[in-house]
Order: C-alpha cells, then structure tokens, then sequence
C-alpha cells in the first residue's frame, strides 16, 4: 500500500485541479463557434427551473452551455439567482419581459437586473395600443390583432424603454415571433419596428426559427440589418405536412434532427454584430436535458 502524506496529496490534488482546469478550457474553447461561448434560453427548462432552481442551472452547465437567458426567476431574489448562477459556472446575461410587465413595472425590472448584473433587457413580446379592443385575450387573438398602429407604439414605447434602460449601464432589445413578418399594406412590422427605434438605445434578438416561420429569411435580415441585430434565437422544428402558421408553428426539434440549417444563417452572421445566441426549445419527445444535449452537440459542430 503506497503511503501518501498530506504534502504530496495537496501537491497531487493542485496537478489534478490545474489539468481539469486546462481540459474545461479547451472543451469550452471548443465548444464555440467564432469565440462565442453556446447559451441557452432558460425557457427551454421552466418546469426544471420551477422545482429545482439552482440544481437545474447546475445540470445545464455540466452540458457545456456557458450564458444562459432568463424567462422569469421563480420568486428568487437578485442575490440568490447571482449565487446560483455563480456556483454553476453560467453568466447570465439577459433577461425576458413581456411588454404589459414593462409597462406596469419598469424601474423595478431595471433594479433587479442591475443588481444580478444583467446586460440586456429583452421585451420578449410586444403591447397593444388599446388591449380593450380585443374579444379574448388568449395567445391566438391577440397575434392576430396587432396593427401597423400597434407597432409603431410599441417602436415609441422602446425608445423610451430603451433610454431608460441605457442610464442604468444596460441595454434595451426586442424578441420577435412570427407575427411580425406578415406584411400589412406592404409594410413587414418587423422592419417597420427596426426603422422607427433609436440605434442607440433598442437592439433586437431575432428569433431565427420564428422568423422563418413567420415567412421571412434569417439571412437576409442579418445581411441587411447587420448592427441592428445583435442576439439570436436557435430552435428547429420537425417536418410537417400541416402548413404552419402564426398561431400554429411546426412542433419542435432538437437541431440538426428538423428543418432549419443553421449553417447557412451563422455564416451569415459572421460579420455582423452578433454578441451572443442562445439555443432555445420549447417542447420535447425526450427527456430536456438529453435534448438540450442534442441541441448543444449540434451547435458545437458549426463551422462558420
């Protein structure tokens, strides 16, 4: 039996710590496409997140996602999510809020993030100018009703979302879905809300998938927008016979395994102003973590 005293044991340990160090580097040097670390949009694991907040975060880190997105923080404060992200090894970098919640509660969304040290403030979808006009407010009647007039509101009420957000030392962007790219009396709103908002104070996160199905084209939104868009949305869906829609889009898929190629888009990208992506899956045949895994192998094999 080889003696072991507590100098040598120390010694050992630090050689072993020093070379899992180096390993998680480079698996995470590896796992990037044009030095951006993979992300994930925490949505995809909500009902995860719900009953196992800091256990959750720990198991979508050991996959190899680095940043992540929130989508609501299940009643913990800035303090304990800022711990749980820290003792996961993830940087949370953003946040998602409806426009009704930013519009009731604005400064309080600004403090919290502020102080879990966020650096976007994502609208993740948008308002109506007059919610009394509509019948029900179920997610179908509502992206049926927005207007022309209705997003050139919300573009006004990011301006000022925005210039608020901008002082506290974050920044301001828009989640598109699908609605936005049906055009009305020839005008596409997504393009409409990209005209009417301050460069300087409102970004965008253009949802790849949603764009897609909505009936536009991911690439020629980064070609001619290319410092307009700075976050992506990565999400696949399954081949389908049933023609999608704005309320009715394809069920979901792990990358690789629907019909986005993201190839193409992430070339496209290169050049642009893109800061960070996030994976993002709504729905799952499997266990989320397995697929999540799918999802970040297949981000992790991009060559752009």
């Amino acid at each position: 039996m080889t003696r072991c005293n507590r100098r040598s044991f120390l010694q050992n340990s630090a050689a072993t710590v020093l070379l899992g160090s180096a390993a998680f580097a480079t698996k995470n040097l590896f796992a990037s496409l044009w030095g951006l670390p993979i992300g994930l949009q925490l949505y995809s694991v909500r009902e995860m997140l719900a009953k196992d907040y800091a256990g959750t975060l720990y198991q979508v880190a050991a996959i190899g996602y680095k940043e992540v997105e929130a989508a609501g923080f299940y009643n913990q404060s800035p303090q304990q999510v800022k711990a749980a992200m820290s003792s996961a090894g993830l940087t949370c970098v953003g946040a998602h809020y409806s426009y009704n919640d930013l519009a009731k509660s604005l400064d309080q969304t600004i403090a919290f993030n502020h102080a879990l040290g966020t650096e976007y403030i994502i609208c993740s979808f948008p308002g109506l100018r007059d919610p009394s006009r509509l019948k029900d407010h179920s997610f179908a009647t509502q992206v049926r009703s927005f207007t022309l007039d209705d997003y050139r509101f919300n573009a006004d009420q990011f301006n000022i979302f925005g210039e608020k957000v901008a002082k506290a030392g974050m920044k301001f962007g828009y989640h598109n879905h699908t609605m936005e790219f049906a055009p009305q009396n020839g005008v596409v709103p997504f393009q409409e809300l990209i005209r009417l908002t301050n460069p300087a104070l409102v970004t965008f996160e253009m949802d790849c998938g949603w764009v897609k199905v909505g009936g536009g084209d991911p690439i020629q939104y980064l070609r001619h927008y290319p410092t307009r868009i700075s976050l992506l949305h990565v999400k696949d869906f399954k081949p389908t016979s049933t023609p999608a829609s704005v309320v009715a889009p394809p069920p979901p898929a792990e990358l690789g395994h629907g019909t986005m190629d993201y190839r193409p888009i992430f070339a496209a990208a290169k050049d642009t102003n893109i800061k960070h992506f996030y994976v993002e899956q709504e729905g799952f045949d499997m266990p989320p973590l397995d697929a999540l895994r799918i999802d970040f192998e297949y981000m992790k094999s991009l060559k752009a």
